[in-house]
């Protein structure tokens, strides 16, 4: 009897803990997923910026590319925000991505715009490419400093 009853318990317990593991796990798939959309943006940046600096030759076909790969992400990463993926796998995402959704769709959503505006603008020369490449990083910089936790300060 004290046995079954220890049987029990013990089952009663695991059957807990394993309830409190899944209350707490988090979805990792949408953070990595994101996270590597944003590893791509930033390897377009920094290509673009090597231009702007004269690290690289200005490529009218280059620039075209940048900025396809740019709204590609754009396009893409606000698929990647369920609820479940606040926290985990080293995520830089904000509260306030959660807290205020209108505001990170607007800015999604100006983004993707902005973007769409560079690949129409076709830039042929640096002049015109600084001025696309701009408004483009405008939004990267307004969306890290509103919906990003900088874990490098």
């Amino acid at each position: 009897m004290l046995q079954s009853k220890l049987i029990v318990v013990t089952a009663g317990v695991v059957l807990s803990a394993a309830t409190m593991v899944s209350a707490f796990a988090q979805n990792v798939e949408p953070i990595k997923a994101r996270q590597a959309l944003m590893e791509d943006n930033g390897d377009s940046a920094k290509a673009g910026g090597a231009m702007l600096k004269g690290e690289a030759p200005f490529d009218a076909a280059k620039v075209a590319a940048i900025f396809t790969e740019m709204h590609d992400v754009a396009m893409k990463f606000g698929d990647y925000f369920p609820e479940d993926s606040k926290t985990g796998n080293d995520t830089e995402a904000a509260p306030a991505i959660w807290e205020k959704p209108d505001e990170f769709e607007a800015a999604l959503v100006k983004f993707q715009q902005d973007t769409q505006a560079a690949i129409d603008a076709a830039p042929q020369d640096m002049e015109s490419f600084k001025q696309a490449f701009g408004m483009v990083t405008q939004n990267c910089k307004g969306c890290h400093e509103d919906f990003r936790i900088d874990k490098d300060k």
